[in-house]
C-alpha cells in the first residue's frame, strides 16, 4: 500500500467535518501525522490535490459499495436491496456525511462542481436503468431516481442536525418499496 493509499483514508474525515473552505493544512498535517512538507510531497497540488485525492478514493469505493451492485446480474429488486446494504456501509448507518454535498458548495464548488455532478449524474443513471429494467416507464424511473437520492440525502441531513440515525435507517428501509410501487407525480 503506498504512502498516499495510508494517508487518504486519514484526510477523509477532516473534509467531511469541516468542508474545502474549512479546512487548513494543519488540520490536514495533524489528522495525517505527517508535517506540512511531507504532505505537499504527496500532494504537491496542496489542498487541492488531497481534495482530489480523496474525491477519487470516494467515488471509487462509493462506486464498489452502491453502483457495482447496480450492475451485476441480479433481478432487480436484489440489486436494490444490494445498493442499499452498500449505502448503509458507506455511510456507517448514516453517519458519515455525504462528500458529494460537501464539495457542492463554496469555493469546493468551483473547483469540483463538474466531478460532483459526473458522480451524481452516474448514480441517478445507474438507478433509473435498474427501474426501467425492472419494468418502470422511463420517465417514472427517472423521478423515482431522483427522489430516492433527495429522500437518502435528506435522511443524512437531518442525522447530522438531529445526531440521530434513525430518519437515515427509516429512508434505506423504505428505500426498495418507494422505488417499485409508489409512483411519482
Amino acid at each position: 500500500m503506498s504512502k498516499e493509499e495510508t494517508v487518504i483514508p486519514k484526510l477523509i474525515p477532516v473534509f467531511r467535518q469541516y468542508g474545502y473552505e474549512g479546512t487548513s493544512l494543519s488540520m490536514l498535517a495533524k489528522a495525517t501525522g505527517l508535517g506540512k512538507a511531507s504532505l505537499y510531497h504527496h500532494f504537491p497540488q496542496g489542498k487541492e490535490g488531497m481534495a482530489t485525492a480523496v474525491m477519487n478514493y470516494i467515488a471509487n469505493s462509493f462506486s464498489q459499495a452502491v453502483l457495482q451492485p447496480l450492475n451485476n446480474s441480479d433481478k432487480p429488486d436484489k440489486k436494490i436491496h444490494q445498493m442499499c446494504r452498500g449505502l448503509k456501509e458507506f455511510y456507517n448507518d448514516g453517519k458519515n456525511n455525504c462528500f458529494l454535498a460537501i464539495m457542492s458548495f463554496g469555493e469546493a464548488q468551483s473547483l469540483f462542481g463538474e466531478l460532483v455532478k459526473q458522480q451524481l449524474q452516474l448514480w441517478l443513471d445507474t438507478l433509473e436503468k435498474v427501474l426501467i429494467e425492472a419494468g418502470i416507464e422511463p420517465e417514472q424511473a427517472e423521478l423515482r431516481s431522483q427522489a430516492a437520492i433527495m429522500e437518502i440525502q435528506g435522511a443524512l441531513i437531518l442525522v447530522r442536525i438531529l445526531n440521530d440515525t434513525a430518519p437515515f435507517e427509516r429512508a434505506i428501509a423504505n428505500l426498495p418499496e418507494k422505488l417499485f410501487r409508489v409512483p411519482i407525480a
